[in-house]
């Protein structure tokens, strides 16, 4: 099965896959994938392996692990910048500083910046101007919270960048058409979005199962609306228009494969 589109391509070499975005495959000075299956990068927290299928995918890709930086991804609204190396031997995994962080900005070139992802929406974000690149983690909660808002307005407080340069590409994740939730998500969704004036459109209703009602959330439409509202050109959001669910003999998806779910990785640097 081959997962290319009009905005994707999909990439198939030495037993491993990912996908890149045709728009940001425009900009030489830049690298990124998103990696599916066979690859898998949940590893063990506990016992501290995470680390291990981040140098088996750089070892194949050329790229040195230590660089990589990866948020601890507590479903929170909280964006970091990455100015400099804290741990001098490793990768920047497991680190007591990326407690409680969701998305990563940097525009040093030796940054490797990770999220992973089994069904949450992970941005790959770019200013072609600035040579500033971000990575952001937004499950249901995150976007909730409008990570991916906060994460262009620290782009512009910390690096300068104009919304109106940034590129921001919305990778696999659950859509709507599996998106399913109960009243008490509805009711929160409904709360916080009405102001767009496009709840009928993020909201539909499914009906009721075991006397439960249920409904389906569109949280990439949310995302683009938060995108288009921290200025972004809708011409500059890019969408895989890809469904993990839907998908899921390729991709990782935690409601797809139950608890032992594997983790889809996004990277982004700058050459």
């Amino acid at each position: 099965m081959d997962l290319s589109n009009e905005n994707i391509i999909h990439v198939k070499k030495n037993g491993y896959e990912y996908l890149q975005f045709k728009k940001l495959l425009e900009y030489p000075e830049l690298w990124h994938a998103f990696v599916i299956k066979p690859l898998n990068f949940r590893g063990n927290k506990a016992e501290k392996t995470i680390a291990e299928d981040y140098e088996r995918f750089c070892e194949l890709e050329s790229l040195n692990y230590k660089y990589v930086v990866r948020a601890l991804q507590e479903h929170t609204d909280v964006v970091k910048t990455v100015e400099e190396k804290k741990n001098p031997n490793g990768p920047e995994i497991l680190m007591e500083y990326l407690n409680d962080v969701d998305g990563l900005i940097t525009d040093k070139n030796d940054f490797i910046l990770a999220t992973t992802s089994a069904d949450c929406i992970a941005l790959l974000i770019y200013d072609p101007v600035k040579k500033v690149v971000a990575n952001v983690h937004s499950g249901w909660k995150g976007t909730f919270k409008k990570i991916s808002l906060k994460a262009i307005e620290k782009m512009k407080a910390d690096y300068n960048s104009n919304p109106e340069d940034i590129i921001v590409c919305i990778c696999p994740s659950i859509r709507e058409c599996h998106f399913e939730v109960k009243t008490d998500v509805e009711s929160e969704c409904r709360r916080i979005f009405e102001y767009t004036n496009k709840l009928d459109e993020i909201i539909k209703y499914k009906g009721i199962e075991n006397d439960e009602e249920k409904f389906y959330i569109d949280t990439v439409l949310i995302t683009k609306l938060l995108l288009e509202e921290a200025g972004i050109k809708a011409e500059n959001i890019i969408d895989s228009g890809i469904c993990t669910l839907c998908k899921k003999e390729l991709l990782h998806t935690r409601r797809g494969d139950g608890e032992k779910f594997g983790l889809n990785a996004a990277f982004i640097k700058v050459k």
